[in-house]
């Protein structure tokens, strides 16, 4: 199996400038979307793709009753709004195109935790 090749420093730098202005755009509720007006959306991270076209945001709402799903669902009718906001924030030539994912990375620890501490240490010692 082909190892999956590191993102490069230019990738990092543009998905955590990415990160950092959705995170602006989301705590100033600076869109249009009325469902999310109230809700809290934490942005965890941005993942670019090596040709700058596209990037993946995994977000996590804090708080609200809308789910993960439901408001990745929502962000994504929006996404043109956020590319436009973005364009006008960075200095690239193209900016890359926006794609909102839940983050389950969090879920997944919790669960894994919880099947951590329910194995019994054994008396080996």
């Amino acid at each position: 199996m082909a190892k999956a090749k590191e993102p490069s420093q230019r990738q990092l730098r543009v998905g955590e400038e990415i990160r950092h202005i959705l995170s602006d755009i989301l705590m100033r509720h600076d869109f249009s979307e009325k469902k999310l007006q109230g809700v809290s959306i934490t942005v965890t991270e941005v993942d670019v793709a090596p040709d700058m076209r596209n990037a993946t945001a995994y977000i996590s709402p804090i708080g609200g009753k809308i789910t993960d799903r439901h408001v990745a669902l929502l962000l994504n009718n929006i996404a043109g709004e956020f590319n436009h906001l973005l364009a006008k924030q960075m200095k690239m030539k193209f900016v890359p195109r926006i794609k909102f994912v839940e983050d389950t990375r969090f879920d997944y620890a919790a669960k894994i935790d919880e099947l951590l501490s329910k194995v019994k240490p054994s008396d080996d010692n």
